[in-house]
């Protein structure tokens, strides 16, 4: 199928042109269609598969539609996204795709003087992408409404409430007009997004282009048994690898994202972290040179790296291991995009068998371990994992990280 199949218009197809795009990918085939019959939509697809032109495209066709009948220029297409990153992302694709029509479009987040996004919308918009903060901000302020809201779009939906920010999307829905065609997005489906999902549609079309939580079939997935204290050790000694050209290494907490960043560096290895902490200057400066490669090395907690889209990303590296399972299908989407191959190595020390646990059994693979290397721990290749608690056995050293009594919490300050 090409895009000229699926009733775009021509400024539409124009712009994919230009893009250098013919194909769409399963999620665009299966979801545009639907969103031009003005469908609401539930989108299940993991990292990397196309969401964002998938919801893109077709809304611009509407818009325009719409002003046909009426010109008035107003606020009529809120998509709200959990972080700033993503949001600027999925704003470059509306100026992308929507380069040959005449609409107007602003992204607004926090961590940054609102003036100038102020100015943005009371000069008036189409369209409005936001994080969820800044918009309460800028809502609460009243420099904005959502009265004339024709179409909710809600991306990751997933990471909003990895994020806490579930209660922020229910009040932002509050405030919406009940009639409007809502797009719901996620790359996973737990029962908390299940039950968001079913208040927020009306017999929607479901589009699932794979089944949940798994994993790219053209990422090469490896597992590096190692003590704690010696990861970034071993990380070094990867690095020796001239085949390991840009790498994306995720941390969970941001001082460790910094530290480990700056060891790198006084190692000779050009790199930078995001986190949290960083302005959003600096993280913008920190994505532009990784993707420049200026960089080898970019590293990252989860909140900062989602939405980083990256061409010819070779290598993803879990420099510790994700206590969610779902986190670790949206880190390795990181590489192995639009059809390319990638590599996902993942260090795992004592304290966090049970996490390695809960992710196999979510992906419903084993992933194959690497025992040439030079810190490799073998008692570890045949021990019973830790229990659910995350706890690894007193004798080993280290802690739990990230679960209480067997339940997943969150931590809000990456």
């Amino acid at each position: 199928m090409l895009f000229t199949d699926l009733k775009l218009i021509e400024p539409l197809l124009n712009a994919l042109s230009c893009e250098g795009y013919a194909q769409p990918t399963p999620i665009q085939e299966q979801a545009i269609p639907a969103i031009l019959e003005r469908r609401d939509l539930l989108g299940c697809a993991q990292t990397g598969t196309g969401k964002t032109a998938a919801f893109t495209l077709p809304v611009l066709q509407l818009l325009e539609e719409d002003r046909k009948k009426d010109p008035q220029k107003k606020l009529t297409v809120l998509v709200l996204t959990p972080t700033r990153e993503l949001a600027i992302q999925i704003g470059e694709s509306i100026s992308s795709y929507g380069r040959f029509l005449q609409l107007r479009h602003h992204v607004v987040f926090g961590g940054v003087s609102q003036q100038s996004q102020v100015q943005a919308i009371r000069g008036g918009l189409d369209i409005l992408v936001a994080t969820p903060g800044r918009l309460l901000d800028l809502l609460g302020q009243r420099i904005l409404n959502l009265k004339d809201i024709r179409y909710f779009i809600l991306d990751e939906a997933d990471r909003m409430l990895d994020m806490g920010f579930v209660q922020d999307v229910r009040r932002i829905i509050a405030l919406l007009p009940e009639e409007k065609q809502t797009l719901f997005f996620s790359a996973t489906m737990p029962p908390e997004i299940k039950y968001l999902a079913d208040m927020l549609l009306h017999n929607p079309v479901k589009v699932e282009v794979t089944p949940p939580a798994t994993t790219a079939e053209r990422i090469q997935q490896s597992l590096y048994y190692v003590e704690k204290t010696n990861k970034r050790a071993l990380l070094l000694h990867l690095l020796q690898d001239a085949s390991v050209e840009r790498v994306l290494v995720f941390m969970q907490m941001k001082y460790g994202a910094e530290r480990l960043a700056q060891q790198l560096k006084k190692a000779g290895i050009a790199a930078e972290a995001i986190h949290g902490n960083k302005t959003q200057n600096a993280r913008q400066r920190a994505l532009e040179g990784f993707k420049k490669n200026k960089l080898r090395v970019l590293v990252a907690t989860d909140i900062a790296a989602r939405g980083i889209d990256i061409d010819d990303l070779t290598h993803v590296i879990n420099f510790e291991l994700p206590n969610v399972p779902e986190t670790y299908v949206h880190r390795i989407g990181r590489t192995g995009r639009a059809g390319a191959e990638g590599k996902a190595l993942s260090f795992c020390d004592w304290g966090e068998k049970s996490f390695l646990k809960d992710i196999e059994k979510l992906t419903k693979q084993t992933i194959p371990v690497i025992k040439d290397h030079p810190y490799d721990v073998p008692s570890m290749h045949n021990t019973i994992p830790a229990s659910n608690t995350g706890t690894p056995p007193a004798s080993f050293g280290g802690g739990s990280r990230g679960r209480r009594g067997g339940r997943v919490f969150q931590q809000r300050s990456f």
